[in-house]
């Protein structure tokens, strides 16, 4: 199976997992996913009052200068990790 195949298959198998993560968690796999499948963070920030969507920014922006291959094989072993 494909790097592309395997990352595509870890998204169907984040919505199937038995428990929620933690909200770290899934601010990690959300910015995996983002770097896996569109590279370096774009657009601006959302501002102080957007508390989420903030969050959700910074966590995908730290991984400034991951290539997307690298992000597509962390989010999988980290899929594949949840799924225990």
């Amino acid at each position: 199976m494909s790097l592309q195949e395997q990352f595509t298959q870890a998204q169907a198998d984040s919505k199937t997992l038995s428990e929620r993560p933690d909200n770290m968690t899934l601010l990690k796999i959300y910015a995996l996913f983002k770097q896996g499948s569109s590279g370096d963070a774009t657009g601006e920030r959302p501002g102080m009052t957007d508390f989420v969507n903030r969050a959700k920014y910074d966590a995908w922006a730290a991984l400034k200068g991951t290539s997307q291959e690298d992000a597509q094989q962390q989010y999988i072993d980290l899929i594949e990790e949840l799924k225990g």
